[in-house]
Formats: structure tokens, sequence, C-alpha cells
């Protein structure tokens, strides 16, 4: 798809959304978009290992994550 089909997808996207929490983020993602390269990379590593940990089910329960910081604080 070329810039300016995608250009025009997004403005009907965007005004057919009425959630302002969707349009706050879309606003945070294209404003950050001048963000440095190297951090813009980290970033997006983060967020694609955060997903795969998730798919793969290597998260904690609340319970388990506020006993685990309990174990690490009486130490």
């Amino acid at each position: 798809m070329d810039t300016t089909n995608l250009k025009k997808e997004l403005k009907t996207l965007i005004s057919q959304e009425n959630n302002p929490n969707i349009l706050e983020a879309i606003k945070t993602l294209l404003i950050n978009s001048s963000l440095d390269p190297v951090l813009k990379q980290k970033l997006s590593s983060r967020a694609l290992k955060s997903e795969e940990d998730i798919k793969a089910n290597r998260v904690y329960t609340r319970e388990e994550f506020e006993k685990k910081l309990d174990d690490i604080l009486d130490k």
C-alpha cells in the first residue's frame, strides 16, 4: 500500500474512532515518532519480547509477582 492510500485509510479509521484513549494513543505514537532511533529500536524490541513472553505464557499472576517482590524486599 502506498503512502497516499495508507494516509487515507488512517484518516477514515481515525474519523470513525470514538474512544478517546485510542485517539490519545495514536496521537502519542505520532508525536513520539521523532524519538531517537536507538530508543525507538529498544522500545520496539522490548515490546516484541513482551508479546512473545505473553504468547508463551511466561508471565506472573499478580499474587505470584507480589510474593516474589515480598521475598526480595524481605532479604
